[in-house]
């Protein structure tokens, strides 16, 4: 497996993949446009990073600015050349719940509705328990997309699946097809629908969303597309959550990036119920050696949440001996 590097190392390492939409376009204030002789000069230098990983230091006058969310049609076009790839490591993982705070927040999702969920599983009442951060697989053979009968789901070229909820009728053929149940559905009009209304719609952010539509997951493709990480890699204290580009065969959570080809196999990675054909996108690294006790992810929770557990062997046990 690669070397681990230190976090500006790995930030410069995953915003080298090249996540470039066009020629000369900005993404994340890391693409560079060249000076036109005689334009004015703000005085302010910043270092920033060259699409070559090359630490520069420019004039702020010539930062192009982030790239806005997609609308409706450009949003179905993929970054050219990449195919997004995401590894969770179990062993790491002790249910802070940083990734769902971050991912509602940053998509303005209420506290009831989660796209990223967590389950304490255990194959049997004799084996160890585990936690298991379940986001959308974003499928390379994805079912929800073969059963939307009006086109409102689909998969771009860099593997990305999104929702189009201006064209969803909510008929849920979707949450059906998914054998991951990976999709809410917006039952009611969202608590930001007033605070949203002016924000261009975007698939990308799922911002606004809408009445009687389906939300999912989306990769934070409104990040990814400007060279940034998506919410929930960024928010784990743990760095449970590696994303990347296959095709490069890099990923990162951030602090270190490693060869993805080589993490899997060193670490015996696998996709969730590989026997149904779907070919997620999603790949996780087992629950061995962990890092913390599972009752510590347990315990810390307040009773409604801990209420989603409470079947489980492990809980029942934990209260058994209490």
């Amino acid at each position: 497996m690669k070397k681990k590097k230190n976090k500006h190392e790995s930030r410069r390492d995953f915003l080298k993949l090249g996540l470039t939409v066009s020629a000369g376009a900005a993404a994340g204030a890391v693409l560079l446009s060249k000076t036109s002789t005689g334009s004015t000069k703000s005085g302010q230098k910043v270092k920033l990073l060259s699409e070559d990983g090359q630490i520069v230091e420019v004039d702020k006058y010539d930062i192009k600015p982030d790239l806005q969310p997609a609308g409706r049609k450009e949003s179905r076009l993929g970054i050219p050349g990449r195919k997004f790839v995401m590894v969770i490591d179990l062993a790491r993982c002790k249910n802070a719940r940083k990734c769902i705070d971050d991912c509602q927040e940053g998509h303005h999702i209420s506290k009831d509705q989660e796209w990223i969920r967590v389950y304490l599983l255990q194959d049997s009442a004799e084996s160890a328990p585990y936690w298991f951060p379940r986001p959308c697989y974003h499928c390379d053979n994805p079912l929800c997309v073969s059963v939307c009968p009006v086109g409102a789901t689909y998969k771009r070229s860099d593997g990305i699946v999104l929702v189009d909820t201006h064209r969803c009728i909510g008929c849920k053929f979707c949450m059906t097809g998914c054998p991951y149940s990976a999709r809410v559905f917006h039952w009611y009009e969202p608590e930001s629908a007033e605070a949203d209304k002016d924000i261009p719609y975007s698939p990308e952010t799922n911002i606004p969303a809408r009445e009687g539509t389906v939300g999912k997951c989306v990769f934070c493709a409104d990040k990814v597309k400007n060279g940034k990480l998506p919410r929930c890699v960024s928010g784990c204290p743990m760095g449970v959550i590696y994303f990347g580009d296959i095709n490069e065969d890099t990923v990162t959570n951030g602090t270190e990036t490693v060869v993805f080809s080589q993490l899997i196999s060193d670490r015996s990675g696998y996709r969730y119920h590989e026997n149904l054909g779907t070919r997620p996108s999603v790949y996780y690294l087992p629950a061995v050696d962990r890092s913390f006790p599972v009752e510590r992810g347990y315990e810390s929770l307040d009773e409604e949440l801990k209420e989603r557990y409470k079947n489980t062997p492990f809980v029942k046990k934990l209260e058994n001996e209490s």
